[in-house]
């Protein structure tokens, strides 16, 4: 995990974005220096766009020899072009734009959170879809579910008929940095390496993360999510929560950070599959959300989405409070969340925690919706194969 970076850094915030990845320190060695600087350039051409070579220079504080060296070869891969000059009526030479060719290149991108069905896609590196397919597991888990993914993300990668710099898995469960799935109750998979099981299958490189990690990735690269710390909420099948902090991607000791669906809320209420009773996921997980909703009347409804809401918010509000959160984001579907259950939650935290916590902290729906899951995957890509996000 990448040092943190304080929220006084007087570096722009693009360099503290571009530390999520986690290969970005703010404390380089020299055999590291040249990589850190381009993905560091890769990221400023990502987050804000086209750029002269002197505007680079000013905004990272490299020499313009340096950044000449690493535009030069960034052109040469054909990662970034340049675009002619700007258009300004300054005095002197007009400068040369350069900028990141993110509709020209394409990654893997494959969404495991939302069962039965998997989800693979190709985007280009600004994360818009150009292909994408889906496929049911019929209740498959184990290695049949293994080759029924595999399968998918083959034949989406030859149906989409473009090349991909690398791909990227969202995949529920506890994952770790070498893409093994070491536990996923709903796939029940145990110590699966995931990652180099399908890199054999595509011949490319693959980076796996949890789902919610992968979404809340998502929504630090491509929606500008805070750089000071947030939470996203996963809600599919299970629930999970991916952690932002600083610029970091929280993981945990055991890689386990953000695993709430498996916290009590509630020890007499409904049998959960890990084998304990009333479980988050008991109440929050889609099966459950909508077996609560169905056939009820909108007063009935409301009701029951509400005391979903009031149960998250009891799990929320330990941990706006501990950590001083500035967002809280919940993806999944939105005729679930966006409504009753959003709004019991935040009036949950909100009498749970000091005003001087809950009154700060932006709890509302993610911005990418669903689609973030692949997009976040996407990221991973960047992260793994460029060193930024």
């Amino acid at each position: 995990m990448s040092e943190p970076a304080t929220t006084s850094d007087a570096r722009p915030p693009q360099w503290r974005r571009a530390m999520v990845s986690g290969r970005l320190r703010a404390t380089v060695v020299p055999a590291q220096a040249r990589a850190h600087n381009r993905a560091v350039l890769l990221s400023l051409l990502f987050h804000d766009g086209p750029a002269s070579r002197a505007d680079l220079a000013r905004s990272t504080g490299l020499t313009r020899v340096t950044v000449s060296e690493i535009v030069g070869d960034l052109l040469a891969e054909g990662l970034v072009a340049e675009l002619g000059l700007r258009p300004e009526g300054r005095v002197g030479k007009p400068a040369m734009m350069v900028g990141l060719r993110t509709t020209e290149h394409f990654v893997l991108a494959v969404d495991l959170q939302s069962q039965p069905t998997a989800r693979a896609a190709v985007l280009d590196l600004g994360g818009a879809v150009v292909h994408e397919e889906t496929t049911d597991l019929g209740g498959r888990t184990g290695r049949a579910a293994l080759e029924t993914v595999a399968d998918l993300a083959a034949r989406v990668l030859h149906d989409s008929g473009r090349p991909v710099v690398g791909a990227g898995v969202a995949s529920p469960g506890v994952v770790d940095a070498h893409g093994v799935v070491r536990d996923s109750a709903n796939l029940d998979w145990n110590e699966v390496h995931l990652a180099e099981h399908l890199g054999t299958r595509l011949g490319t490189g693959v980076h796996v993360a949890n789902d919610a990690d992968a979404a809340a990735l998502a929504e630090f690269t491509y929606a500008d999510a805070s750089t000071s710390g947030f939470l996203l909420v996963a809600i599919g099948r299970g629930v999970g929560a991916g952690l932002v902090l600083d610029g970091n991607l929280v993981r945990g000791h055991g890689l386990a950070a953000g695993e709430i669906g498996h916290l009590t809320v509630n020890p007499r209420g409904p049998q959960c599959s890990c084998g304990r009773r009333g479980c988050l996921e008991t109440y929050l997980g889609l099966p459950h959300l909508q077996s609560a909703v169905e056939g009820r009347t909108a007063s009935g409804r409301r009701s029951a989405l509400r005391d979903a809401g009031r149960r998250l918010g009891a799990v929320l509000a330990p941990v706006v409070a501990a950590l001083n959160l500035e967002e809280v984001l919940l993806t999944g579907p939105p005729e679930l969340l966006d409504g009753p259950l959003l709004e019991a939650t935040r009036e949950f935290v909100a009498s749970a925690c000091l005003p001087a916590t809950s009154g700060t902290v932006d709890l509302r729906m993610a911005r990418l919706g669903e689609a973030g899951i692949l997009q976040g995957a996407a990221a991973l890509v960047l992260s793994g194969e460029f060193g930024f996000g």
